[in-house]
């Protein structure tokens, strides 16, 4: 069973020097000159995902809309 240190070890945020050593790495790996290419292929993802959750948050708070202008309007509406 690892003990409450290790587990904070293994969770922790990389220091300076490992994000000094991953940098490094991802200059090895994609060049200099796939980096950009790479960073804005990034920025299209994270902005799609956004636009997407954007999307999906009004379309439920377009559907409760809807729900409670129905069950407003039903219970309002005299029987006869």
């Amino acid at each position: 069973m690892l003990s409450l240190n290790a587990l904070m070890l293994l969770l922790s945020m990389p220091g300076g020097t490992e994000w000094i050593l991953i940098v490094v790495a991802i200059l090895i790996l994609f060049g200099g000159r796939k980096i950009p290419e790479f960073m804005r292929g990034i920025g299209r993802g994270i902005r799609e995902f956004n636009d997407a959750k954007s999307n999906v948050k009004k379309e439920i708070e377009e559907g409760m809309n809807e729900k409670e202008n129905k069950t407003s309007s039903t219970t309002s509406s005299p029987t006869h």
